[in-house]
């Protein structure tokens, strides 16, 4: 017998922009694609989408929903032909949840096609939008990747042997990009490194690209390196070239949150794997903060591999007492509140025989606006816990993101203005212990100078001048029926 939580999955509280996926060279570009992005689901689960070059020609499809729900195999084989593509899996940080803003955007400029795809999000996409369309632009979309289609389409960029580094230079904030020409794919990474892109070859020789290298996997590829920050990367015929189009800045900003929660255990990120990061991370965690209890338990799934750390340190033993249903998915993809309800009462069950009269350890890997926490300590009560100590392995979350996480306002933050005594009453615990920004930084294996920690720090590396609101390209669209 189990207790069901009745809640909004913690998922729904931290979300992150995209996943990308690239290939050249082969006719099985579209099924490939298909694949790299279904390992990358994690990383958005609004919408889809696929564009092909072939002969020339730019073809695509995109869609809301899962990359499952989205393509089927015919679709692959019969409409989406060709020797390269691009993909993208969405989760919206600028622009609302609608068809329009569906990537790989796919447009027709005066040197012929292009298609896009963009992980992060660009601080000065409001002030070059407005620029525009003082000039007259129209824009079919509500999200900051159609300006650097704008940007591409310039006159005084395209008089440039190699318009695209001058547009790159013109974009603040955090951007993996990939773009699909008739000729070739370019894959561009910000100066800062915020988001991953990783270059990868498969068995045969074909160069592929992708936000995370578990895509790799998914295709029997082996991971080369990662693109680097300010590098811009082409694939062609050819094979592959490399040229920069800019200079390093003073520091790099890699997101930390990329380890702490959003990529895939499996994933080789900034050089680290995931799942080894996340497990320093409990142990650091169990370094920080023992406690005397019965035994440690994940919030599933993506605390797990911190728990483990916390419990080899600890020498406690290791128990799952929550069980997901996996069918269920994540629940924030779902368009209105009662909805999500219903999908997380059927995703997490307690098992109360597990948590009955024991002093358990909470191990999660962030708490950002804390009211599903605190109905998920309370399920636990409700299964009989004696005692319930939480340990977060990251610091608190105080500040908001402007590049690519869906916390925009201070204001939303449980930790925001909060001690953690404050914060330990309000999810009803016996004890809370955030890991420390140190011991965090501790775990990686770079400097840590070249992690961006806004979020927890409140120091932004790339200034932001004015705070954009997720819906702040909506005002006044037209809508076709």
């Amino acid at each position: 017998m189990g207790v069901s939580l009745e809640i909004i999955d913690e998922e729904y509280e931290k979300k992150e922009k995209c996943g990308l996926f690239g290939i050249w060279g082969t006719p099985q570009a579209s099924q490939l694609c298909y694949q790299g992005l279904f390992a990358q689901q994690h990383r958005g689960q609004e919408s889809a989408g696929i564009v092909v070059a072939n002969n020339g020609t730019l073809n695509g499809h995109a869609d809301m929903g899962l990359v499952s729900q989205v393509f089927t195999q015919r679709m692959l084989r019969e409409n989406l032909v060709g020797n390269a593509a691009i993909g993208h899996v969405r989760y919206s940080t600028t622009g609302s949840s609608k068809l329009c803003n569906a990537q790989p955007l796919l447009r027709q400029f005066r040197l012929g096609p292009v298609a896009v795809a963009h992980n992060g999000n660009l601080i000065n996409a409001g002030l070059l939008r407005g620029l525009y369309e003082q000039h007259g632009h129209i824009f079919q979309t509500t999200t900051d990747t159609e300006i650097i289609v704008h940007l591409l389409a310039k006159p005084s960029h395209l008089e440039k042997a190699d318009p695209l580094p001058h547009v790159l230079k013109h974009l603040q904030g955090a951007f993996s990009l990939l773009f699909l020409f008739p000729d070739r794919i370019e894959a561009c990474r910000d100066l800062w490194g915020f988001r991953p892109l990783a270059l990868g070859k498969t068995h045969d020789g074909h160069w592929v690209v992708a936000s995370e290298t578990c895509a790799f996997d998914a295709i029997d590829a082996k991971y080369v390196r990662d693109v680097e920050p300010g590098e811009i990367v082409r694939i062609d015929d050819n094979g592959l070239t490399s040229r920069r189009y800019d200079g390093p800045p003073p520091e790099l900003a890699q997101c930390v949150f990329e380890h702490v929660y959003f990529a895939n255990p499996a994933s080789k990120v900034f050089g680290q794997t995931v799942h080894l990061v996340r497990t320093k991370m409990g142990a650091k965690l169990a370094e920080e903060a023992p406690v005397d209890a019965d035994f440690v338990m994940p919030m599933p799934d993506s605390g797990r591999s911190a728990a483990l750390g916390y419990s080899r340190q600890s020498k406690l033993p290791f128990e799952e007492g929550i069980v997901p249903n996996r069918f269920v998915g994540r629940t924030f993809i779902l368009p209105n509140q009662v909805q999500r309800d219903r999908a997380v009462a059927l995703k997490l069950n307690i098992i109360d025989e597990v948590v009955k009269d024991k002093r358990i350890i909470i191990v999660e890997d962030s708490v950002v606006r804390g009211t599903t926490t605190r109905s998920k300590m309370r399920a636990l009560r409700r299964a009989g816990a004696k005692e319930i100590h939480l340990r977060v392995s990251c610091p608190p979350i105080r500040h908001p993101c402007f590049y690519g996480i869906d916390f925009p306002t201070s204001q939303e933050l449980i930790a925001h203005n909060r001690t953690v005594e404050q914060i330990r009453d309000f999810l009803e615990v016996d004890s809370i212990y955030y890991l420390s920004l140190e011991g965090m930084l501790s775990c990686m294996q770079g400097p840590a100078s070249s992690y961006c920690t806004a979020c927890w720090s409140g120091h932004y590396k790339v200034p932001v001048d004015v705070q954009q609101s997720k819906f702040s390209f909506e005002r006044d669209q037209l809508t076709m029926f």
